[in-house]
């Protein structure tokens, strides 16, 4: 968080308001234990959700998921995700929203914090408080960690003034706002489409995304009221956010009998093309595999923080990514609407490492040869570099192959 004092400050605030017994408040919606964090002044800034306490965490707070663990095994869990890394897909759609400009997702890091309203095992507190019990008696004894372990968990500002998606579209098919108004709704629900499909999200509804929207607040005098055009009225805004990203990243395609569809596909404002913006904002990016590789290093660094990072895993979750990103590229290429954009056949990229050994001739002239069509595919932007690695896109029986050559 060194790039951002200002995270990085709310963060700290939160520990002071821990520290001066302001304690993060467990939010009883939801399968998983998540807290609204609060600042020194009692205002909530932060919603935060521990690793370990996920719908399916060993210190998940909420029984119904232990029932389900017990009773149901054979549906347990999503088994296309990677178990306990949501915190880790919640900084990933961030980082993802970021890179990309879409400025829906509301700023979400790793952090780790400490609270006793956390959900901890027994023996961490009957610990916490016999090291307490000692200093107390032995004011010069010390330990390397008085209190309760820190557990790392995604941190993601609060947002105010939000509600869920469910209640302001009712509202906006019983009472159309202005066309203005819609048109900036049909723009933000469109970068709400193109964060979901990037990333895969395997558990998006109309209950777990937000929409703020002001009202005009000052209607013209009366006398012109029939003269004015609506749009040219004051405070006419409307805004989405997309939080509950814990269930994205995966690593395969989901089965067929279990899709984990977008409900935001039924909605009417799915069935319009994409805008031209959306286009002129995301079709400069994702065109650029420079940019896709960047992305996708820039995520290797946020997962690789988890203790069971796993590589080749990793590698398959970017495998499906890139695929989203090639069927989402054709889409606006083919100026099709976000319906047919999930309707169109899923890709998994497939990712070969080909030694760099295994593909140079012998002769020192060939090697040389060889070296220069690489230079040149590289200037020509169809090969990546990535340190030691050379990235070849080749397109082979109508399957997107990504070749690594190792240097």
């Amino acid at each position: 968080m060194e790039d951002d004092p200002q995270f990085s400050e709310l963060v700290w605030q939160a520990e002071v308001a821990i520290d001066n017994g302001i304690f993060p408040e467990r939010i009883y919606q939801g399968s998983s234990g998540s807290y609204f964090v609060k600042n020194p002044g009692g205002k909530i800034v932060g919603v935060f959700k521990p690793k370990d306490e996920e719908p399916y965490g060993r210190l998940n707070p909420k029984w119904t998921k232990w029932m389900h663990k017990l009773c149901c095994p054979c549906c347990f869990g999503r088994s296309c995700l990677i178990p306990n890394q949501g915190y880790l897909s919640e900084a990933g759609a961030s980082l993802v929203d970021s890179k990309i400009g879409l400025k829906i997702v509301p700023k979400t890091r790793v952090v780790k914090l400490v609270s006793e309203t956390f959900n901890y095992l027994r023996i961490d507190r009957e610990r916490s408080r016999l090291k307490r019990a000692i200093t107390e008696q032995f004011p010069n004894l010390r330990f390397n960690r008085m209190g309760l372990p820190p557990k790392a968990g995604s941190f993601q500002l609060f947002v105010e003034g939000y509600k869920d998606a469910d209640y302001w579209l009712r509202r906006f098919e019983q009472d159309p706002p202005p066309p203005h108004v819609m048109r900036k709704f049909q723009l933000q629900f469109e970068r709400l489409v193109v964060l979901d499909y990037i990333i895969r999200n395997t558990d998006r509804g109309n209950d777990n995304w937000l929409i703020k929207y002001d009202s005009p607040s000052q209607q013209p005098p009366h006398a012109d009221i029939d003269l004015r055009d609506p749009s040219e009225w004051r405070g006419a805004e409307v805004r989405i956010a997309a939080i509950d990203n814990g269930l994205a990243f995966p690593f395969k395609h989901p089965d067929s009998w279990r899709a984990y569809p977008y409900h935001w596909a039924w909605l009417p404002q799915a069935k319009q093309p994409f805008s031209h913006e959306t286009k002129e904002l995301v079709l400069p990016l994702l065109s650029d595999m420079n940019f896709v590789q960047e992305l996708c290093d820039e995520l290797h660094v946020l997962f690789k923080q988890d203790k069971g990072f796993d590589k080749g895993l990793f590698e398959r979750q970017m495998s499906v990514m890139r695929g989203q990103v090639l069927n989402l590229t054709q889409a606006l290429k083919d100026n099709k609407s976000p319906v047919q954009l999930v309707q169109m056949p899923a890709i998994q990229e497939r990712v070969d490492v080909v030694p760099f050994l295994r593909l140079v001739p012998a002769t020192l002239p060939a090697q040389v040869a060889f070296l220069l069509l690489v230079v040149r595919l590289h200037a020509a932007r169809c090969i990546s570099k990535n340190g030691d690695k050379f990235h070849l896109k080749l397109k082979i029986s109508d399957i997107n192959t990504t070749v690594c050559i190792c240097m």
